[in-house]
């Protein structure tokens, strides 16, 4: 018995998920323009694949590697520099003492951080961190083993605690 899709049609799922799969298109992009527009093609895709997507509780994922495919193909296909972006993902609600100005500086230092590693390991880290995926799905998405999952978030870990702007922060 097949389950009733949690989306009956397109449009519901995009009212529903596009603030989520907009900031994992900002994680891929230098800034909010690309994000938006790497956003329109994935969602085109899913669209045109709509009918053909028999479990619709796996959209995000069928998303995900439609914003990773193209993603990977603008990289290949032009090779520019890559600018630190000007504002971050929608931050988490807050709770406790902390220095609010503090928290979004550290914030930023990280982002510029993370924007200096190279495409795939940037890739690896936001699935990882910011989407919360595991290891494995992580892997999936990328269609990678588990162990180049593990040793590229590795050595991209090893990078972030080099970073010398990280270090003025902490």
């Amino acid at each position: 018995m097949t389950r009733p899709s949690p989306y009956p049609s397109f449009t519901s799922y995009v009212r529903a998920r596009q603030p989520v799969l907009l900031r994992t298109a900002r994680s891929l992009t230098a800034n909010p323009s690309d994000a938006e527009d790497l956003l329109q093609t994935a969602l085109t895709k899913t669209y045109v694949a709509w009918e053909r997507i028999e479990d619709h509780r796996a959209l995000d994922g069928y998303v995900r590697r439609a914003l990773l495919n193209t993603r990977t193909s603008q990289w290949r296909k032009r090779k520019v520099d890559e600018y630190v972006c000007d504002e971050l993902p929608e931050p988490e609600p807050q709770s406790g003492a902390e220095d609010p100005a503090e928290r979004q500086a550290l914030r930023d230092a990280m982002w510029r951080a993370i924007m200096k590693l190279p495409a795939r390991q940037r890739a690896m880290v936001v699935l990882r961190y910011y989407e919360d995926l595991s290891e494995a799905q992580t892997a999936a998405v990328l269609g990678v083993s588990v162990g180049t999952v593990k040793s590229a978030v590795s050595r991209a870990l090893g990078k972030l605690r080099e970073d010398s702007e990280l270090g003025l922060v902490r």
